[in-house]
């Protein structure tokens, strides 16, 4: 935390999360950053103002993401896999229906 100030962490169901001190979790502003229209500062810039934080938060949270990328990658992946599990489960269940 002494390396990256304004980051703390969070304990979850799965395991510690690296998140921002005075909002969301690193991922999720890593997820809105990169499906941003944006790149560079307009990027961040559309970021915090969609997640309602100041761009520094973002730049925190993007700094965070760059020394620990595969964590945080992990995160997201995870978060993909189970979206799309419960999505085909959904599909699964509405086919019974029929």
């Amino acid at each position: 935390m002494d390396e990256h100030p304004g980051v703390l962490f969070r304990p979850g169901p799965a395991g510690r999360r690296a998140a921002l001190a005075t909002g969301p979790d690193v991922w999720e502003v890593i997820s809105v950053l990169r499906s941003a229209d944006d790149t560079g500062a307009e990027a961040v810039r559309a970021t915090a103002t969609h997640m309602n934080l100041s761009e520094r938060s973002v730049r925190v949270a993007l700094r965070y993401y760059a020394a620990f990328t595969e964590e945080i990658d992990g995160i997201l992946r995870r978060n993909i896999e189970q979206s799309d599990a419960a999505e085909a489960e959904w599909i699964r269940e509405q086919a019974l229906l029929g």
